[in-house]
């Protein structure tokens, strides 16, 4: 049995859930499969929404995982995690607008907005699976402490 904390595992999951729905999704648009596509991109929304209640939960209640890794890498941690913290704003406000662009059927702006959207949540995923790894993987977690600690070191 692993020692891999489970509600990262559950919640990294649930992100790599939501960028390979919106891949499937990317792919039935192009094949003019408009409910599927609906559809799809729906659930990949409900996939990134349960990360973020898992996570904000646990960001809450528990606090986040500092680094654990070697102190000569840490910088670059830092620097990569505000990179993923930083995508991952800008693709849940893009997320959200287009969800709601094309629930609203305003299609120029969600034809305008999708692709870009889709390509922020791929680098988002990709970030985040590499911060899970970065944290849980590659190098023993350090303290569980207030976000402010965690990122900062401090």
């Amino acid at each position: 049995m692993s020692n891999l904390p489970i509600l990262p595992t559950i919640s990294t999951s649930f992100i790599v859930l939501s960028a390979i729905f919106v891949a499937i999704g990317w792919a039935q648009i192009k094949q003019r499969k408009i409910e599927k596509h609906r559809k799809t991109m729906m659930l990949a929304g409900i996939f990134a929404l349960i990360f973020f209640v898992i996570y904000a939960s646990r960001t809450i209640f528990i606090g986040n995982t500092s680094f654990g890794g070697p102190e000569n890498i840490k910088i670059y941690y830092t620097v990569f995690l505000i990179f993923h913290i930083s995508l991952a704003t800008i693709g849940a406000v893009l997320g959200i607008i287009s969800l709601y662009t094309g629930y609203k059927n305003n299609l120029d702006r969600h034809r305008k907005l999708g692709p870009i959207t889709s390509i922020v949540w791929f680098f988002t995923a990709i970030t985040g699976v590499a911060v899970y790894m970065l944290l849980y993987v590659f190098y023993k977690g350090g303290e569980t402490t207030s976000v402010i600690k965690a990122i900062l070191g401090f």
